[in-house]
């Protein structure tokens, strides 16, 4: 039986538009797209030359720096484009699908080998461009020897899409990966209580993870198992990554088709989909959204995804669309002066934050106003009641901003990632943007330490 953790600390908000637990028609996508720019922390370069032709596992680019970085075609077609912007910066490389799936032959695979055999074959099927590191947050150099692995098989983001509705029948597939990261470092896997999925896992260390958002992300759970040292590094991968590994593994075939909810209160009826990597974000958004409002599309979850555009691809790294309202239509009499019974309100600036149990069940409507204005950070404490790691978040940020990489570095900074602070952004009275100061902290202290 795995072991349980239970956190305190952390703030679930329940918003309108949750996926049903069924699945939509989506039609093959004419044309699949990358950007680079989803890879964050390469440098990216073009193998592939447009009017080349590719098969289902054909390298398009790789990592300047680390040649075993590769990026694959997810379909078989012809490299279209590849679309550059100021000073040749590579925004996109495009494939025309011929929907004939042609795999790639790639070199065999001794997966019981050595940990060199292993990380080679991963890297000329292109698994690596799945993989994180911390510190830094940024993609993993296949040629370091991580001290572990750690997959986070839930989410508990606003929204998320419910894994274990997804990874049902994917545990074979699951297994099959974990067998071989376990050759590489130690594996450790976080699950909440409904994954039965999880129950017969093996080569793993599964721990059950008890508590409200974001105890979900990958960073609370390394904080609570194995909190990370200087000079130490470790990898995280999603749980979706990790079944196409594992089809890759038991079946030798490459399918980079994924599960992607699309979800939001402006989203006809929400639903999830099954879609090839880098398809684009019109093929799940066309006729599927509220007409006559403004939408703003986020690729992943509402506080820690990136805006999107339904001309832009998928990131390839999310499990989720978010539909928003931009709120631009909303005219209030008094505005916040208002009572308001159905806004959500943490510290009862509204008479609906006053209950804290008509909080916790009620569904709420969200925009993307931000109600507010950018002012000067108060340290009240907000921030330590929705983080749960065992790190003073304010203190960080403030080392942050200040540019003191001792403090920074003893203060906690080698765990976190962006993601670590959406909810503490979301609660912020001075309307920081606290993940881009903590983005900022990381690239500054990967260009002293690195």
């Amino acid at each position: 039986m795995a072991k349980v953790i239970k956190t305190k600390k952390g703030l679930d908000i329940r918003m309108a538009g949750v996926a049903a637990k069924e699945y939509g028609q989506v039609s093959q996508a004419a044309n699949i797209g990358f950007n680079p720019d989803d890879f964050y922390g390469i440098t990216p370069k073009p193998i592939a030359k447009v009017g080349d032709k590719v098969e289902i596992g054909s390298v398009l680019f790789v990592d300047k720096k680390n040649p075993m970085f590769k990026v694959v075609s997810p379909v078989s077609g012809v490299v279209s484009a590849i679309n550059r912007g100021e000073r040749r910066k590579i925004l996109d490389i495009v494939v025309a699908n011929d929907l004939k799936a042609t795999q790639a032959t790639l070199p065999a695979v001794n997966w019981s080998g050595s940990v060199d055999e292993i990380k080679e074959g991963l890297s000329n099927a292109g698994m690596f461009a799945f993989f994180k590191q911390r510190p830094y947050d940024v993609m993993a150099n296949p040629a370091d020897s991580p001290r572990a692995i750690f997959i986070s098989a839930f989410d508990k983001a606003p929204l998320a899409p419910d894994m274990n509705f997804i990874l049902s029948q994917e545990g074979a597939n699951f297994q099959a990966a974990i067998n071989v990261l376990a050759k590489i470092a130690p594996v450790y896997v976080g699950v909440d209580k409904n994954a039965t999925w999880a129950a017969s896992l093996q080569n793993a260390e599964v721990t059950c993870f008890d508590g409200a958002y974001p105890v979900s992300n990958v960073g609370v759970q390394i904080n609570k198992l194995a909190p990370i040292n200087r000079g130490e590094i470790v990898w995280t991968i999603a749980p979706q990554e990790v079944v196409i590994m594992g089809r890759y593994i038991a079946k030798g075939v490459l399918d980079f088709s994924k599960t992607v909810a699309l979800v939001g209160e402006n989203v006809v009826a929400p639903k999830y989909y099954k879609v090839t990597m880098g398809s684009p974000v019109a093929a799940l958004t066309r006729a599927n959204l509220s007409q006559g409002v403004t939408s703003r599309l986020v690729a992943g979850n509402p506080l820690s995804g990136m805006q999107t555009t339904a001309e832009s691809w998928l990131n390839p790294m999310v499990s989720q669309l978010t539909v928003l309202p931009e709120g631009d239509q909303i005219h209030e009499m008094l505005g916040w002066i208002m009572p308001r019974f159905s806004m959500f309100s943490l510290n009862g600036s509204f008479l609906s934050g006053l209950c804290s149990c008509m909080r916790k069940n009620k569904t709420f409507h969200f925009d993307t106003r931000i109600l507010g204005g950018e002012r000067h950070m108060i340290m009240s404490g907000e921030y330590d009641k929705v983080f749960p790691m065992d790190i003073y978040p304010e203190f960080l940020l403030k080392a942050i901003i200040a540019g003191d990489i001792d403090k920074m570095e003893a203060l906690g900074i080698y765990e976190v990632a962006p993601e670590d602070f959406a909810a503490a952004e979301f609660v912020c009275s001075s309307k920081m943007e606290l993940q881009k100061i903590v983005r900022k902290g990381l690239d500054l202290l990967r260009k002293e330490m690195c």
